[in-house]
This record gives C-alpha cells, sequence and structure tokens, in this order.
C-alpha cells in the first residue's frame, strides 16, 4: 500500500512538472520612468503570468539613462518618449521601436505674474527643460514658430536652462527661472498648487503630439519572437484595461507608482494631457527625427530613418487579437 501510494505521489510530481503551467515564465526585463503616463507600462507586471511572462521593472530618472542599460545587456523592452529612442537608435543602440504608450505630456508653464501670456512673452526670460527629451524639442520647436532664438547662454532671446524633470517645479517655485517645460503630473502639480500658470500645451507645430514609445531590443525581437509577441499582447491588454477602466488605472498611479503622493485632480490633470494609448507610426517617428536634426536636439552624426527600425507587427497582431476600445 505504501509502496502504491509512493508511485502515485511520483506520477503526481511528474505530471505537475510535465505541465506547461509548471514552468518557468519568461522573464523580461523591463527599463520604466515614473510618469503618470508610463503607467500602464507598470501595470503590465500585475497581469503578466496569464501570458506566462514574469516581468523586472527597473526604474530610470528619464528615457536616455536606460539606453546605457540596453547596451550593457541589462534591459530587453523600455518605455521612452520616441526622441529619447531615436538619438539611442542613431548612436548605435540596437532597438527596435514597437509601439506607442501615450501622447502629449508636455505643457510649458510660467511664474504667476512674470507676464508671460504666450510663447511669444518668453523672450528675455529665463527657460528650463530637460535635455535631450521631448520637452526640450516641442519647446524649441515653439520657439523656433514664434521667430525667438535661444541659447544656454546670455545674448538670445531666451535663455535655455538644463535641468532634471526633478529639479524644475522647484526651481519654478523659488523664483529661479520664469517658465518650464515640462511633463506630466509635474506641470499639473506646479499648476494645482498655484506656483505656474498654464502658457500653452505645445502641440501646434508640425510635430504635433509628441509620442511616448516602447522599444525592445533587436537581440529580444530576432531571437525570442514568440516572447515577444506575448508581451506586446500583455502590453495591449495593460493599456486596454486602463483606458476602459479609468479608476483603476487612477488608483494604480496614484497608490503604486506615486505611493500617494499626487492628488486625484494631478493624476486626472496629468492623463488629460498625456491620454494612454496603443499607437506609433513611422511617419511621426520620422518627422520626429526630422525636427531634432534641425534643432540640434541628441546631437546625431546619422540620425536613423524610421523605417528601418520602427516595428509595427508584433502591434498589429497584438490589437487583433486582445479585445480594445
Amino acid at each position: 500500500m505504501m509502496l502504491k501510494t509512493s508511485l502515485l505521489a511520483a506520477a503526481a510530481l511528474a505530471a505537475a512538472l510535465a505541465s506547461p503551467t509548471a514552468s518557468a515564465a519568461d522573464l523580461v526585463r523591463l527599463g520604466n520612468l515614473k510618469f503618470a503616463h508610463y503607467g500602464a507600462v507598470s501595470y503590465m507586471k500585475e497581469i503578466a503570468g496569464k501570458y506566462d511572462l514574469k516581468i523586472d521593472e527597473r526604474v530610470f530618472p528619464k528615457g536616455i539613462d536606460i539606453l546605457p542599460a540596453i547596451v550593457a545587456g541589462e534591459i530587453d523592452v523600455a518605455a521612452s518618449a520616441v526622441d529619447a529612442a531615436i538619438a539611442g537608435r542613431a548612436s548605435g543602440v540596437p532597438i527596435y521601436a514597437v509601439a506607442g504608450f501615450a501622447k502629449g505630456g508636455a505643457r510649458i508653464v510660467a511664474k504667476p505674474g512674470a507676464g508671460i501670456k504666450s510663447v511669444a512673452d518668453l523672450k528675455g526670460k529665463k527657460v528650463a527643460t530637460p535635455r535631450g527629451g521631448a520637452q526640450e524639442l516641442v519647446l524649441l520647436a515653439e520657439l523656433a514658430k514664434h521667430g525667438l532664438t535661444w541659447s544656454d547662454r546670455p545674448g538670445k532671446d531666451v535663455q535655455i536652462t538644463y535641468m532634471a524633470y526633478a529639479d524644475m517645479n522647484q526651481a519654478l517655485l523659488s523664483g529661479n527661472i520664469d517658465a518650464m517645460s515640462q511633463s506630466e503630473p509635474q506641470s499639473s502639480q506646479a499648476i494645482n498648487k498655484g506656483f505656474g500658470v498654464e502658457v500653452i500645451k505645445p502641440y501646434d507645430t508640425e510635430l504635433g503630439e509628441p509620442v511616448r514609445s516602447l522599444v525592445v531590443t533587436e537581440s529580444f525581437y530576432k531571437t525570442k519572437p514568440e516572447v515577444a509577441e506575448r508581451l506586446i499582447r500583455c502590453f495591449v491588454e495593460a493599456t486596454a484595461t486602463f483606458i476602459a477602466q479609468p479608476a483603476l488605472a487612477e488608483s494604480y498611479v496614484r497608490e503604486k507608482i506615486f505611493k500617494g503622493q499626487i492628488s486625484s485632480e494631478d493624476y486626472k490633470d496629468a492623463i488629460g494631457n498625456s491620454p494612454f494609448s496603443y499607437d506609433l507610426s513611422i511617419e511621426h517617428v520620422q518627422t520626429t527625427t526630422d525636427l531634432m536634426q534641425k534643432y540640434g536636439v541628441g546631437r546625431m552624426e546619422n540620425p536613423p530613418k524610421a523605417a528601418d527600425w520602427v516595428k509595427l507587427d508584433l502591434l498589429a497582431k497584438a490589437k487583433a487579437s486582445v479585445k480594445t476600445n
């Protein structure tokens, strides 16, 4: 009887080990940023098990900081602004852009009482922006549209001060700068707390609304195509969930990502200016590349052609298989 029980137990163990559900989930290493509109990308790890994935998320200060980790082989998939991905590709980082995940997410905000009602009023002012990001590109496109010159040294119409996202709100509050081109939710926080006023949502240039992109390494795309396909299906479901269930999205971003540091008003204003999305186009990436080259953002010697590295096949398959709104 004991022998029979032992044999049955051994058989059950062998069957469990042979079962697909018992196999180890495929590990995917994600590089992400701490912004409201990056929330659906972070949410992927919560539903990854459904796609037999385990997502290890690592948060970076800004998109361009992820690139060295990709080169070092530490990251498989990353979320960043399209311009950071373009700059990386131009410098030889082996990545493919496979989806978009948010659009907009920028705002030019001025110090109250500074007399800045429009972009033209930035003449003679000190304006902060992060170097090499979407916020720099939309700022320069706006200044050019209004015929203003700029430099990070005195002598031009507008003096640019390069700062980290995390430092700009404090600089505006303390009066060290007159205005800033800021991301979300920081720009909404500055407005809602009363130390900033909106000048413009800078989407009226040929760039339009800047798009945030999901990129994967060439190695991941080529050597693990089946895993990559499951990952993008997971991404599309996470995004569809956030779009369909805004209360869930708000709760996750405010409590899990920001640990209660942003208010409901901040969140709603931020997402109102940077809605969740899946889509990316070769045309938008090429326009962004051309403007980066024109204004010297990213300082690219050999700007990449969008058609060579924007790969939208996985996204098309995922959207066909996952219910989206």
